[in-house]
C-alpha cells in the first residue's frame, strides 16, 4: 500500500502508548514514514526494543522506546518526561493501549474491574494530562485516543472493556472542548475487527469464524493495523486541523 506523505508531520513529536506490537507497532512505524521524532511506551520491553532495531533498520532512524507500565501513574508520569526531555514538546499524541480481556458479567470482582478499567482508561486520562502542557506551550497538538466498536455494537464478552471504550469517546469529546482554545484538537478511532497476531492467538484461532465475522462488515476485505495508522495520521496532520471531538469507526461497515 503507497502511504500518503504529510509533510506537517516531519520532524514533529509524536508519542504512542502500547506501541511494541500489533495496532500500537503499525502507529511507530507510519510515523516513522513520515519523517517523524517517535517515542513510545510499553511494558514489553523486548518487543520495543526488537521493534527499534526494525525501524532503525527500514527507516534509517531509531524511536525512543521507554518501557513502562501504564498502570503505575507515576512511572508513566516519569516516562513522559523522560521523553519530554530527550525530544521535546509532544505534537501528537496517541492514546493506545488497551487490554480487551473476555470476561463474564457475573465473575467480575471488583479488583478485575479496577484492572480493566485502568488498563483500558486510567492511563489515558493521565498520559493526557501531562501532555496538554507541552501542547499549550508549543500552540496546538492532535491527540487521538482508541476507542473500539465494542463499546457501539455491544460486545457481550467484555462488559468492562466495552463500558471503559464508551468512557474515552465522552473524555475525548469533553476534553475538545476544553482544550480546543489552544488549538489543540482531541479525535477518537474505534476499530473494527482487527486480526493482530494476538488477536488470533488469543480470540480468533480459527480461520473460518474471521471469514464469518468479515461477510458482515459492508467492505468484505480485512481491517489491518495500516489501516487504522492511516487514519491516525490524518488526524495527527495538519491536513485534519479543523477536526476535533469526533470518533471515526475503521471497521469495513461492520454490522
Amino acid at each position: 500500500m503507497t502511504r500518503t506523505i504529510y509533510p506537517s508531520l516531519a520532524g514533529r513529536v509524536v508519542l504512542i502508548t502500547g506501541g511494541a506490537s500489533g495496532i500500537g507497532a503499525a502507529f511507530v512505524r507510519a510515523f516513522a514514514t513520515q519523517g517523524a521524532r517517535v517515542a513510545f511506551l510499553d511494558i514489553d520491553a523486548s518487543a520495543g526494543e526488537a521493534l527499534v532495531r526494525d525501524v532503525a533498520a527500514t527507516f534509517g532512524s531509531a524511536p525512543l522506546f521507554v518501557p513502562c507500565d501504564l498502570l503505575d501513574i507515576e512511572a508513566l508520569r516519569a516516562a513522559m518526561a523522560r521523553v519530554h526531555g530527550s525530544l521535546g514538546d509532544a505534537a501528537v499524541l496517541v492514546n493506545n493501549a488497551a487490554n480487551d480481556q473476555r470476561q463474564a458479567l457475573a465473575e467480575v470482582t471488583p479488583a478485575e474491574f479496577d484492572w480493566t478499567i485502568a488498563v483500558n482508561l486510567k492511563h489515558v486520562f493521565f498520559a493526557t494530562q501531562a501532555v496538554v502542557p507541552q501542547m499549550q506551550a508549543r500552540g496546538g497538538g492532535s491527540i487521538i485516543n482508541m476507542s473500539s466498536v465494542a463499546w457501539i455494537r455491544g460486545a457481550p464478552a467484555l462488559p468492562v472493556y466495552a463500558a471503559a471504550k464508551a468512557a474515552i469517546v465522552g473524555f475525548t469529546n469533553s476534553l475538545a472542548r476544553s482544550v480546543g482554545p489552544d488549538r489543540i484538537r482531541v479525535n477518537a478511532i474505534a476499530p473494527g475487527m482487527v486480526i493482530t497476531e494476538r488477536q488470533r492467538r488469543l480470540w480468533f484461532p480459527d480461520e473460518q469464524k474471521i471469514s464469518e465475522l468479515r461477510t458482515r462488515q459492508a467492505v468484505p476485505d480485512a481491517v489491518t493495523p495500516e489501516d487504522i495508522a492511516s487514519m491516525a495520521l490524518f488526524l495527527a496532520s495538519d491536513e485534519s486541523q479543523r477536526i476535533t471531538s469526533q470518533c471515526f469507526r475503521v471497521d469495513g461497515g461492520l454490522a
